[in-house]
């Protein structure tokens, strides 16, 4: 790196530049880069957003869309390109040498916002608030290197840093080795992840494709790219990989230790994405959970329940007990309900009426006609029973088996037909009991006359 100007003499070369009409097109380049690089991002942040909201999906990555770093980016990108157009023609560029570090900090600021939120965002799109202080706390950091940059001071702390030296036992390195391995580490691994959201959100548009199958290559993919970043990282900072062997024997012994659980469930994770025996929108009972699948994860996978509540069940249960699937070869539930009628009914004509009553619930299919049969014969009634066919178990079966006893109940009332009630009737012999004779009579009892 070249040496930095001390920041008296920048002060020095910016007071000059006043006396200078260089400072003008200096003024200009820098008015006109940051009104063109704003309009530029904002130009390009509506042409894919229209695109992006007829394919029902949006360029984001994370909270903020990209169009919040493409700004800086550009305007950096037109200040470097005026730089060189003034320093051709002989015109002074300190102004311009001030205004790049502040835009190229803000593009830093911005970018790492966008990966960071890309990757540790919640699936809401609400930012946690630990995420939040750590981006103040960047943001402080990135400045204060900008404020050491501007004065010169920036290589005097790096020398000091370097001078540091630290004992890791038989090791000594110096504080600046170890905050530019952190760097790599860090910055290798969230490029990783990064990419491998970025992947996972392009391969889950694919349309040609499966979607057990999207999320295998997707998991798959995000586990390459972080474990060449690792073995990179490793390589930067000059750690030997062999160290790698000693590793892997100690993670085998962990899993035949405790750890067999955790690696069932991985290995049963792969095996429901490669099989596709459950599906993204499946509706799936497994023990005493039920829902709809909303997520399939190497480990565990999240069932979404009717009434909104989540269940997350290990991938284990899954493989080795029984599931309930409504919707692996065919969408189509078969659901029953039932009624009783009076005894002098027509049964043909009620079991008639029951199915077009049906036929007007909106969920009921029609290509399969509901069927109406005699069950038994009640106590107070005929039992009937009428099934229907619905293709949208997702939606639940509580609300079409409403829909469809209310259309049964206002058919038998439209035909004035009579749905039975229980009715008992007590038959007294013999003298009445005083007490009971004094007793007032109930709706249920009904009282004969002496003999």
């Amino acid at each position: 790196m070249a040496q930095q100007q001390p920041l008296l003499n920048l002060i020095e070369d910016l007071t000059g530049d006043i006396r200078d009409p260089s400072l003008l097109w200096q003024l200009a380049a820098i008015i006109g880069s940051v009104i063109l690089g704003f309009t530029l991002a904002r130009l390009l942040k509506k042409r894919f957003g229209r695109r992006d909201e007829t394919h029902t999906s949006m360029m984001r990555f994370g909270v903020e869309s990209f169009g919040r770093v493409l700004a800086p980016l550009a305007v950096v990108g037109l200040l470097a390109l005026a730089r060189l157009v003034l320093v051709k023609y002989h015109f002074h560029v300190n102004l311009i040498k001030v205004a790049l570090p502040i835009f190229g900090s803000l593009a830093v600021i911005r970018f790492t916002f966008y990966v960071l939120r890309r990757v540790f965002a919640r699936s809401s799109g609400t930012v946690s608030p630990t995420m939040l202080a750590f981006e103040k706390i960047f943001q402080l950091l990135v400045w204060l290197a900008f404020v050491l940059y501007i004065t010169g001071l920036w290589f005097d702390v790096y020398e000091y840093l370097e001078a540091t030296i630290l004992p890791i036992g038989k090791y000594k390195v110096s504080i600046a080795d170890i905050l530019q391995a952190t760097l790599s580490v860090v910055v290798l691994l969230m490029l990783a992840l990064w990419a491998g959201a970025a992947m996972e959100e392009w391969l889950m548009k694919v349309q040609g494709m499966h979607t057990n199958l999207r999320v295998v290559v997707a998991r798959t993919a995000r586990a390459v790219l972080i474990l060449v970043a690792v073995l990179m990282s490793l390589s930067l900072v000059g750690i030997d990989l062999t160290v790698l062997s000693v590793f892997g024997g100690a993670l085998g012994v962990g899993l035949g230790l405790g750890l067999q659980k955790i690696a069932s469930n991985y290995v049963s994770g792969f095996v429901i994405l490669l099989d596709r025996s459950l599906t993204i929108g499946d509706m799936i009972t497994v023990d005493k959970y039920s829902g709809i699948v909303t997520r399939i994860n190497t480990r565990y996978t999240v069932l979404q329940g009717l009434d909104g509540m989540e269940s997350i069940v290990p991938n284990e249960m899954l493989v080795s007990g029984a599931v309930q699937n409504s919707s692996l070869s065919s969408s189509m539930v078969n659901i029953s309900t039932k009624v009783s009628v009076a005894y002098d009914s027509d049964v043909d004509s009620v079991l008639k009426l029951l199915e077009e009553a049906a036929l007007t619930v909106e969920r009921v299919r029609k290509d399969k006609p509901p069927s109406g049969t005699l069950l038994s014969f009640g106590a107070d009634g005929l039992d009937l029973q009428l099934s229907f066919w619905i293709n949208d178990p997702q939606n639940g079966r509580g609300g079409v088996t409403s829909d469809v006893n209310r259309a049964i109940w206002r058919a038998l009332k439209d035909n004035n037909i009579s749905v039975p009630f229980p009715q008992r009737e007590m038959r007294i012999l013999g003298p009445i009991p005083a007490p009971l004779a004094d007793a007032p009579a109930t709706a249920e009892s009904t009282t004969v006359p002496k003999e």
